[in-house]
């Protein structure tokens, strides 16, 4: 079994007169090798003429997006007995690029060296190579001659590794009984986090490119700087860290997002899960309300790390978990930059970060809290991006306001400010100042009667109309009558609160699509309008109230969001992968394309077994598409292979173990193109 370890939590421009990379690299008399060396990193990390959003978005917005209409016909779903494998629409091919374990081509003597999935992975192996159970990803593109000055033939993918699945990684089928050593944990530690992979198209294919001076892996190891009101706090201080500024590794990368200037935002979620203690140690000292409410166990999810590693049991080091649960940016031109974990964001199961810039250069960040009975957030920055002068907006994201969403049932809504001293929250209720609002920004949302939302994931801005959507991918426990108590003591997803106008469903198990408008066409406005997008369902189901309202093909469970450069809507599923129970007409999971004009939701992916689809993005000219498939297999037991041997069955192309043939499903990144070299979606 491996699920257990994933638990359901029911997106020339340089006004300035600098230079770009672009000009730096056409002058300077060796480009052609230009970027393979330090000095081309060091460039592409410092010059503020850094051509900024367009590189950073790795788009430029049509003219008019609103017109970007659905062009292909729909796979249809993949049902029991399921295929194995990929489906596209025909005219359109999928192929895998990279798998965990495959060389990233960090500079060295494994830069082509993969791991050989027939015995245990270590850590040594994985610091050089993808790293497991990829999710969230962005394409950061290269200076190029396309529109906007970015190229589609050259780009950094970097992609998050939410979690790991122990048995696959330490080669054992008995993990739940077997003596855990710290050099299992630790190699379990470099599987999570991030991996940075230069591409570029080689013979007409979008290819890893290896070696490359941009290689690199950020891992549950990696040190990472705390920034913003909470660095240094009392809670944030351990033995080992007793400045409350350094922390070791970032854990549970689910999505992402990326900024206007061109850094990456990964996202810690499920945190808890690897953390536990004894049960003598939790008798001694029973759970307090801020180990409740973030959802701390005797057992944690199972990974037993605590047994090997002091760090992860939560009673030896009490505060180690309050370093987790941030937004971490992360500059993917400089290796050598460490990660800053920016604590101005909050602190909660992060599911992404997803910013919207407005006309008079405003920075929101919008962030939900992936539980089920938690909420939605925005930040927005208190100075305005500069895109004159990357260097400047180098801490942007320490400075700013929280803000917690509350939905009336009028279809408007207000950002409720999670400020000290503000509405409640102060020292008298727990809150001795900004940073531990921060640290307790679910309680602070108590304290302020935000809205309890089910599952909260990732959220998509139309490119041009800012028009805000979130997947709120499904909540077992709706429909009853018991909130998340004001004092913030309610244990993680167990109150059972009652439907309402935004969360409409008792035993919401199909989930829905919100959107909304910010006042003013604002993205710093403290109040929007909202409305709902799709109810998902089954049109088939017995009951009609799980049928949903959807125009086209049936999904449910919606978790990955992400609008294309023409404002097509793509959407992604994350339930159990099998097309067994609530799931046998709708099938696995997959990945549709939807028309916010119309409605219209169409088909155009399926999976392997029991995976999740998660992460997509697209080159700049729109004609290669980069999608994520994880945990194909999952719920294994006797054998690694029971459930799948995707990839290296070769169903989607051959991989590097496929000539072995199938040992270990792996996760990994697919590209899709359409065969007459169009866009995708058309």
């Amino acid at each position: 079994m491996s699920s257990q370890f994933h638990p359901d939590n029911n997106d020339t421009i340089n006004p300035s007169s600098n230079e770009t990379i672009r000009d730096v690299i056409a002058n300077f008399k060796g480009r052609r090798n230009f970027l393979k060396g330090s000095m081309g990193t060091a460039v592409l990390a410092s010059m503020g003429g850094f051509s900024m959003e367009a590189l950073a978005a790795g788009y430029v917005p049509s003219p008019s997006p609103a017109n970007g209409g659905i062009g292909f016909s729909g796979v249809p779903a993949n049902i029991a007995p399921m295929t194995d494998g990929i489906t596209v629409p025909t005219g359109y091919s999928a192929r895998v690029l990279i798998s965990w374990g495959d060389a990233i081509g960090k500079t060295g003597p494994q830069a082509n060296v993969h791991w050989n999935p027939a015995g245990a992975m270590t850590e040594a192996t994985q610091l050089t190579t993808w790293g497991a159970h990829n999710d969230g990803m962005h394409l950061f593109p290269f200076p190029g001659t396309g529109a906007g000055g970015v190229s589609s033939d050259r780009g950094l993918l970097v992609a998050n590794h939410e979690y790991v699945d122990p048995g696959l990684v330490n080669h054992t089928t008995t993990y739940s009984t077997d003596v855990i050593t710290k050099a299992m944990v630790d190699a379990q530690i470099a599987g999570h986090g991030v991996s940075v992979l230069e591409v570029r198209k080689v013979g007409g294919e979008m290819k890893p490119q290896r070696p490359s001076a941009f290689a690199r892996r950020i891992t549950g190891a990696t040190p990472c700087k705390l920034s913003g009101p909470a660095a240094g706090h009392a809670l944030l201080k351990t033995a080992a860290d007793p400045s409350g500024t350094l922390v070791l590794g970032t854990l549970n990368n689910c999505a992402h997002g990326y900024t206007p200037w061109g850094t990456y935002l990964t996202c810690e979620e499920n945190f808890n899960g690897y953390f536990g203690t004894t049960a003598a140690k939790l008798s001694a000292q029973p759970l307090n309300n801020l180990e409740k409410r973030y959802g701390m166990a005797q057992g944690g999810f199972g990974y037993r790390w605590h047994e090997a590693d002091a760090r992860f049991d939560f009673r030896d080091t009490p505060n180690e978990p309050n370093r987790f649960g941030w937004v971490v940016e992360i500059d993917p031109w400089n290796p050598n930059a460490t990660p800053v974990k920016r604590t101005a964001l909050g602190r909660f199961k992060h599911e992404g970060a997803t910013h919207s810039l407005g006309a008079d250069n405003k920075v929101a960040i919008y962030l939900g809290d992936d539980e089920r009975n938690d909420y939605m957030y925005k930040f927005v920055c208190a100075n305005k991006f500069n895109p004159k002068n990357r260097a400047a907006n180098r801490d942007l994201l320490d400075s700013g306001t929280l803000y917690v969403a509350r939905f009336n049932a009028d279809g408007s809504g207000q950002w409720l400010p999670l400020v000290w001293g503000q509405n409640g929250l102060t020292a008298a209720n727990g809150f001795a100042d900004q940073g531990e609002v921060l640290i307790k920004a679910r309680q602070a949302a108590d304290r302020l009667g935000a809205t309890m939302m089910d599952r909260p994931e990732w959220v998509a801005v139309h490119p041009t109309t800012r028009e805000v959507y979130l997947t709120l991918t499904n909540n077992n426990r709706r429909g009853g009558t018991t909130s998340n108590a004001v004092d913030g003591s309610t244990t993680a997803g167990s109150a059972r609160p009652p439907v309402d106008a935004v969360n409409p469903r008792r035993d919401n198990r199909y989930g829905h699509i919100l959107r909304w408008n910010e006042t003013n066409g604002d993205v710093g406005a403290t109040t929007f309008e909202w409305d709902i997008f799709v109810e998902c369902g089954d049109k088939l189901d017995v009951d009609a109230h799980h049928q949903g309202n959807i125009i086209g093909d049936d999904l449910g469970a919606p978790d990955g969001l992400w609008f294309d450069r023409d404002g097509r809507l793509w959407i992604q599923t994350d339930q159990q992968g099998d097309a067994t129970g609530d799931w046998v007409n709708i099938g696995g999971n997959a990945m549709f394309c939807a028309d916010p004009a119309t409605r219209q939701i169409t088909r155009f992916l399926t999976s392997p077994r029991n995976c999740e689809v998660t992460g997509v993005v697209t080159t700049p000219d729109g004609k290669t598409m980069f999608v994520g498939i994880q945990h194909p297999g999952e719920d294994w037991s006797g054998s690694f292979t029971a459930n799948s041997t995707w990839p290296d069955s070769a169903i989607n192309g051959a991989t590097t173990q496929s000539a072995n043939g199938p040992v270990k499903p792996r996760s990994s990144v697919v590209v899709v193109t359409k065969d007459d070299g169009g866009v995708i979606g058309t």
